[in-house]
């Protein structure tokens, strides 16, 4: 069933391209990606006032960091085909003023149970961050164009996720956990007003092209284009391959790579926190530069397969590089995010894998698969138990360095599968498939 013909998208007619106002209207939208991911990565600098507060063990508190996740897997595809139907903008503020709020409480919470529901609720808010940004791209900017901006989008995130390490470290300890918390929740109401001025659904060009894709998918159903979305490799294929690429971010970014270092290198919270930092620096420059090139090169797939390729000698000579300096390991963790940037191409090789018509139903697959790697969160925390001997201070355990030597080879194993995942991607060259194909 044909939705709209390729000569009816005006995103790839440069003719309707604004570049100050596209790049006001995604960067605008980034900032909610810049928010959500200092709450997903806010758990380096939050954690050891977490374990005395609550009392809780590896696995305890892997799964209270990774419960953002859960919410991400439970709502990415539904998500996906509201963006695909409604208002990306309104979508967009409700979403944000659900984390903030979300936020604010999670700072106020008494207990374990309460704290866990709150992250929940937050995770199930963020589905939209990257979702809403990717389609915004999508219909402001021409298809060629949209890895670089999805680059600076990723860019914007990473330095969410940096600002969730020293600063907020020196914030937990200058204020208090809970007081830093809501600082960080209160960053999100001036968020929700710049969103509110700045943010448009498409530009009036496309205004017949949105009216008669919304009419076709309404002719279509959620079930079809759902199961179009399910039965595209590519889809799946992408999402696996980020989903390990991420492990910096996710695995040593958002949770473990304080402790890591504690314990394995026996530098102090602060010197972890300036080495952990340093994978969102990484990918900051990354990001952007992985983007750049691949649509300089007109080419998708082999800068992902480089990407994870590169990615498995970094961490495992982190690994095996006993007595690295810290400025040594900065430059590593460094160079591990840098890398890792590639993961931003996954996001417009579905874009040009997909009809135009369900952008975001395919990215909220693609993006379920990604956020699920959250759980490896938990895997890490109950390797830590496993190898657990038994020492404990205060009723709170020690975890050894072997404890930590054996959970941190999560890492190499994902990406030698990435490496795997990506040699079975097809290369799109930057061509977006036409709505034809539906």
């Amino acid at each position: 069933m044909a939705i709209v013909s390729s000569t009816q998208q005006p995103a790839s007619n440069e003719d309707y391209y604004n570049p100050v106002k596209s790049w006001a209207v995604v960067l605008s939208a980034a900032l909610f990606f810049f928010y959500e991911f200092i709450q997903m990565n806010m758990f380096n600098a939050i954690d050891p006032s977490l374990v005395k507060v609550f009392s809780v063990t590896a696995t305890q508190l892997g799964n209270l960091s990774a419960m953002y996740f859960y919410g991400n897997i439970i709502f990415l595809i539904p998500a996906g085909i509201l963006l695909d139907r409604f208002s990306t903008r309104r979508l967009l503020l409700t979403a944000i003023s659900v984390s903030v709020v979300c936020t604010y409480l999670f700072a106020f919470s008494s207990s374990l149970g309460l704290a866990e529901f709150y992250r929940l609720i937050t995770g199930l808010a963020s589905t939209f961050c990257m979702l809403s940004a990717v389609r915004l791209a999508s219909r402001w900017f021409p298809s060629h164009r949209i890895a670089l901006v999805l680059g600076m989008v990723v860019t914007m995130a990473m330095a969410g996720g940096m600002l969730a390490q020293t600063p907020l470290t020196f914030m937990v300890h200058k204020f208090g956990w809970r007081h830093a918390v809501m600082m960080n929740a209160t960053l999100g109401l001036v968020f929700i007003f710049i969103i509110y001025k700045v943010v448009f659904d498409y530009p009036k060009s496309e205004q017949q092209t949105h009216d008669q894709e919304t009419h076709s998918l309404g002719e279509i159903g959620i079930l079809t284009s759902l199961v179009i979305a399910l039965k595209n490799p590519q889809n799946w294929l992408a999402g696996i391959y980020t989903n390990f690429l991420s492990f910096p971010v996710i695995i040593l970014g958002a949770a473990w790579g304080s402790l890591y270092l504690i314990h394995v290198r026996h530098l102090t919270h602060i010197e972890t926190t300036n080495v952990t930092q340093m994978i969102f620096l990484g990918m900051i420059l990354g990001s952007p530069a992985m983007g750049w090139l691949s649509d300089k090169f007109k080419r998708r797939k082999a800068p992902m397969v480089l990407g994870a390729f590169l990615c498995t000698l970094i961490i495992l000579t982190i690994m095996k590089l006993p007595y690295a300096s810290l400025g040594e390991l900065m430059l590593l963790f460094f160079l591990l995010g840098f890398i890792s940037g590639t993961q931003v191409i996954t996001y417009p090789l579905v874009v040009e894998s997909n009809p135009r018509a369900i952008t975001t139903t395919a990215e909220g697959l693609a993006c379920m698969l990604i956020m699920s790697a959250g759980l490896f969160q938990v895997v890490f925390g109950w390797l830590l138990d496993l190898s657990w001997k038994g020492t404990s201070l205060n009723g709170i355990r020690i975890y050894g360095v072997h404890a930590y030597s054996v959970a941190i080879w999560l890492l190499p194993i994902a990406f030698i599968l990435a490496l795997i995942v990506s040699v079975f991607l097809k290369e799109t060259r930057c061509e977006q498939l036409s709505n034809e194909s539906l």
